[in-house]
C-alpha cells in the first residue's frame, strides 16, 4: 500500500462551517478568519455561498465577503452557487471558482434544493457552461454518499451516477460528502471504488462529517484508495440544516495532525490553523470540536502553569 505523498486540503469553514450559525457573524470576522486560514498555508478556502438570504441568512453578505478578501498568491477562494442567479451574482462580485451542490438521495435533494436529482443536474448544466465560458473553474459536490437522514443507506451506484453527471458537465473535481457522518472505512472504500469506475480517481475528494467519530478513519481509508484531496472545517465547525442530528465536518486541525503523522505534505501549519480555530471559536463563544485543537490548548495551559 502506497499513500499519497501530498494532500490538498479544501478548507470549508468560512462557508460550510458558518452557514448554520444561528447568530449573525460579522463580515469583518469572516474576512479575518479567511485571512488567518490563508496565512496558515491553506491554498483552497471556500469563502461563501451565493444563496438566498431567506434560506441561509448567514450568507447574506456573500458579495461583501468575496469583494473584501485580500487574495494571497496561490490561494483560491471558491464560492457555492446553486443556480444561474447565484452564479451571475458571484461573477459580478469577482468569483474565479464556483461549486455546485448535488445529492445522491432524492429526498435530500428535495429538502436541500427543492428539486429532484435530475432537475438539479439540469439546473447545474447552464451554470457550468457559463462558468467555463468565463474561464471559471467548477467543482461539484455530491451529498449523502454514504447515507441519507430520510432514506437511510444510499446505493453507491447512484452516487457514481450523480458524480459522473457532474464530471461530464465540466466539474474538475467531485467532492464526495458523507453528510450525516455514518460512513465506516470499508463502506467508504466500496463507495470510492464504485465512483472511480465513472470518474477518474485523481478527480475525487472526500468530505466527511464526524457524527459517529469515523471521519479521520474514513480519510485514512480514502488515502489507501489513492484519494489525495479532502474537505475539512477549522475547529470542526459546521453541520447541515437539512440533516437532523448530523454534527460538524471533520476538523482541519485533526486532519493536518493525521497527515503530518503519516509524513504526508499538506503545506499547512498546524499551530496556525489551531490559532485560526481559536479565533473563530472565541467569537462564537464555544469550544472547538477538534480534539487536536483541544489537546494543543490543554498542553499550552500546562506549560504556562509550569513556567508561572
Amino acid at each position: 500500500m502506497t499513500l499519497p505523498k501530498q494532500v490538498r486540503i479544501v478548507e470549508v469553514g468560512p462557508r460550510d462551517g458558518l452557514q448554520n450559525e444561528p447568530a449573525s457573524v460579522a463580515t469583518s470576522v469572516k474576512l479575518e478568519l479567511i485571512r488567518r486560514l490563508a496565512q496558515a498555508g491553506l491554498r483552497t478556502i471556500e469563502a461563501t455561498a451565493f444563496v438566498s438570504a431567506r434560506w441561509v441568512p448567514q450568507m447574506a453578505d456573500h458579495s461583501e465577503v468575496l469583494r473584501g478578501i485580500v487574495r494571497h498568491p496561490g490561494v483560491s477562494y471558491p464560492v457555492l452557487v446553486p443556480n444561474m442567479k447565484g452564479f451571475e451574482t458571484a461573477l459580478a462580485a469577482g468569483a474565479r471558482e464556483v461549486a455546485v451542490f448535488g445529492a445522491a438521495s432524492e429526498t435530500f435533494a428535495q429538502k436541500n434544493i427543492n428539486c429532484s436529482i435530475d432537475e438539479s443536474l439540469a439546473r447545474f448544466r447552464p451554470v457550468a457552461d457559463a462558468a467555463l465560458g468565463h474561464d471559471i473553474r467548477v467543482r461539484g459536490y455530491v451529498s449523502c454518499v454514504l447515507g441519507c437522514p430520510f432514506e437511510g443507506e444510499v446505493a453507491s451506484t447512484k452516487v457514481a451516477e450523480v458524480a459522473a453527471a457532474l464530471y461530464g458537465m465540466g466539474c474538475y473535481e467531485i467532492s464526495l460528502g458523507d453528510t450525516i457522518g455514518v460512513g465506516t472505512p470499508a463502506r467508504t472504500q466500496r463507495m470510492i471504488e464504485a465512483v472511480a469506475r465513472t470518474v477518474p480517481l485523481e478527480r475525487l475528494a472526500g468530505h466527511y462529517h464526524d457524527t459517529y467519530g469515523m471521519a479521520a478513519a474514513n480519510v485514512y481509508a480514502s488515502l489507501e484508495m489513492g484519494v489525495g484531496v479532502f474537505d475539512s472545517s477549522v475547529a470542526g465547525l459546521g453541520g447541515c440544516p437539512y440533516s437532523p442530528g448530523a454534527s460538524g465536518n471533520v476538523a482541519t486541525e485533526d486532519i493536518v495532525y493525521l497527515l503530518d503523522g503519516l509524513g504526508i505534505d499538506t503545506g499547512v501549519d498546524l499551530a496556525k490553523v489551531a490559532e485560526a480555530g481559536a479565533y473563530i471559536c472565541h467569537i462564537l463563544q464555544r469550544e472547538p470540536a477538534s480534539r487536536v485543537a483541544r489537546a494543543l490548548a490543554a498542553k499550552r495551559r500546562r506549560l504556562a502553569a509550569a513556567s508561572a
